[in-house]
């Protein structure tokens, strides 16, 4: 699947140099069979500004914060965090944020149960400044980034969520709630509803200025369409690089034979 994935995505001349420039970076999980996970990645280790699609660490950090009794679970903050993941609404994770503090999803993104933050494995997940503007920030300690993220922790992410991995089955059950039926039809969602409309979607993406991103976790009803994808793009057509991205990804799973599973 590595191959595959390297030789179509190299063929695009622009999208080539991007990730030569290591301007754009993809991931891809192939969940056909649950019990033998393969994943591809190019760039994958390569932590780039990542602008709302770095919500999800925040949402992971409010779910454990609730289970360990740190936060209450009020009807207002369970509508700030699907407001946060849906409609990736600035002021709901603003507020999320606030009550949650940047040691506490600092600490959660480092936590050796997850390692979604990673120093020795190039960064990852990680927001260190509030959506809007205003106020102190913790950026992290690699390259100063505020709200960061790279394709293979975010990869990690969806698998140990789909997996009932994150804080607990009960608590990542909950987190897939938040995140399906995206309210946003763009990027990889924009393609998806053309060509796979009755597929369950469970998603989180981000823009700004030239830097564009989308994650997604597709739950098909037939099982040869069930995946995880996630790009990281820097160029002012990311949008439309991470929307066209789909069909050749697809094209990779279904010429997949012999692939590494993922650990």
């Amino acid at each position: 699947m590595q191959r595959n994935l390297e030789k179509e995505l190299m063929a695009n001349a622009r999208w080539k140099y991007l990730m030569n420039q290591k301007k754009m970076a993809v991931g891809i999980v192939d969940l056909r069979n649950p019990q033998q996970a393969k994943f591809a990645s190019i760039n994958g280790a390569h932590m780039m500004y990542a602008a709302s699609l770095p919500k999800i660490a925040i949402l992971l950090s409010s779910m454990d914060a609730i289970e360990k009794g740190e936060l209450q679970e009020t009807d207002e903050i369970k509508r700030d965090m699907r407001l946060m993941i849906s409609k990736s609404n600035n002021q709901a994770s603003t507020r999320m944020i606030d009550r949650l503090g940047y040691d506490k999803i600092a600490s959660v993104m480092t936590d050796p149960q997850y390692k979604f933050y990673d120093k020795s494995r190039g960064g990852g997940l990680w927001v260190g400044k509030r959506y809007g503007g205003g106020g102190d920030t913790n950026r992290e300690p690699l390259k100063n980034l505020s709200h960061a993220a790279t394709v293979n922790q975010v990869c990690r992410y969806y698998y140990m969520l789909v997996n009932g991995k994150l804080v607990n089955n009960q608590r990542s059950k909950q987190m897939l709630d938040i995140m399906g039926e995206p309210e946003l039809h763009h990027k990889f969602v924009n393609t998806l509803d053309q060509i796979a409309p009755t597929a369950k979607l469970f998603r989180k993406s981000g823009s700004w200025k030239n830097f564009h991103s989308d994650s997604v976790l597709v739950w098909g009803k037939n099982p040869s369409r069930r995946y995880i994808l996630v790009a990281l793009v820097d160029d002012p057509n990311g949008d439309e690089i991470i929307r066209s991205l789909v069909r050749p990804i697809e094209k990779v799973l279904k010429n997949t034979v012999n692939t590494v599973a993922l650990n």
